[in-house]
């Protein structure tokens, strides 16, 4: 019972359930990808990127100074059940197609340049 508690206590975050999202989205984000959509700063994406993580629900890889995350496959058929109604619950939410552009508008910016450093997407929550 601890394990399904602290699993739905993870997302209980709307930071956290908009970064899976925008990861419901795509097959891969940078650090910077959440920042610049989120528009929160290095430390807040990089520690819900981590809880996430933690609660087995996202994998990362390194390259370089950036991470890269993508959700992981669910561990068992409750986590594969809720992930299942949340995509299609958060679908329907008046705000998940504004935040699929505000994420393709960073894109397009973040293509122009040569690398996530470069850029300043972070910002105040």
């Amino acid at each position: 019972m601890k394990d399904v508690a602290a699993f739905f206590k993870v997302l209980s975050d709307p930071a956290r359930v908009q970064i899976l999202w925008l990861l419901f989205n795509n097959p891969e984000l940078c650090v910077c990808d959440i920042m610049g959509t989120l528009r929160i700063t290095q430390s807040k994406a990089s520690r819900h990127l981590a809880t996430l993580r933690h609660a087995g629900l996202v994998t990362d890889r390194r390259d370089g100074a950036w991470s890269y995350y993508s959700l992981r496959q669910p561990g068992d058929v409750l986590e594969a059940e809720v992930i299942g109604i949340l995509k299609s619950r958060l679908a329907l939410l008046p705000d998940a197609g504004s935040l699929l552009v505000a994420l393709g508008r960073w894109l397009d910016v973040k293509a122009g340049r040569q690398s996530c450093c470069s850029l300043s997407g972070g910002g105040d929550e």
